[in-house]
């Protein structure tokens, strides 16, 4: 949705008193670079401002020659224990601090909110989550990929574009036609990546974490 500079001035005037209740700022690059101009003056400092990141889109069938990861499935609800380390993993990894302190109760419903709903698929080896991706937003028949993440130990052995293909088809076939994620544009691996699979960018969008 387009916000012009009024509209964003309008808002930043009713949220810069709501410092406490906001973790991030994200969304088009343009606007969010406007309305953080806005607000830095007095919600301060950020942790880091992540000006360019990615918005990548597929409508077609994976690259050929990327060949599915028939590994890759939807978890089912008794592996919510394998998947809160992984998705834990990916926040720290990706934020720069874990998703809870004290009580991870909350945190806990939140994936397995997505579990029940069929939204995050992994790959299980040996009792242990080595490949996760969440669809974390789905509507008007588009499909949000996020939380995507490759456990440590098997990053560099070409998992990735093929458990990202088994995403893609298993998205497309059983949830919204059109898949898409926004990545950082200094993870050039997983930009290659997705790339690989058949992704192509569309979009802008900003992050301003505070």
């Amino acid at each position: 949705m387009e916000a012009s500079s009024r509209a964003l001035g309008a808002l930043a005037a009713k949220v810069v008193r709501r410092r406490t209740w906001a973790s991030s700022v994200f969304g088009p690059a343009d606007q969010v670079m406007d309305l953080w101009g806005r607000l830095e003056r007095t919600w301060g400092k950020p942790r880091e401002v992540r000006p360019t990141q990615h918005v990548m889109t597929i409508e077609d069938p994976v690259v050929p020659g990327v060949v599915p990861d028939l590994a890759v499935r939807p978890a089912r609800p008794e592996e919510l224990e394998l998947v809160v380390p992984a998705a834990t993993a990916m926040f720290t990894e990706e934020i720069g601090y874990p998703p809870y302190q004290g009580s991870g109760v909350a945190y806990r419903r939140g994936v397995s909110g997505l579990i029940e709903r069929g939204h995050t698929l992994v790959r299980v080896e040996d009792g242990q989550v080595v490949f996760k991706a969440d669809l974390g937003s789905v509507a008007l028949g588009v499909a949000q990929v996020q939380g995507v993440w490759v456990h440590p130990g098997w990053r560099g052995r070409g998992m990735a574009a093929p458990a990202m293909a088994a995403v893609v088809e298993h998205t497309r076939r059983h949830v919204a036609r059109t898949v898409t994620l926004y990545v950082n544009d200094f993870n050039e691996p997983a930009v290659r990546t997705y790339e690989r699979v058949g992704f192509a960018r569309t979009g802008t969008f900003a992050t301003v974490l505070l």
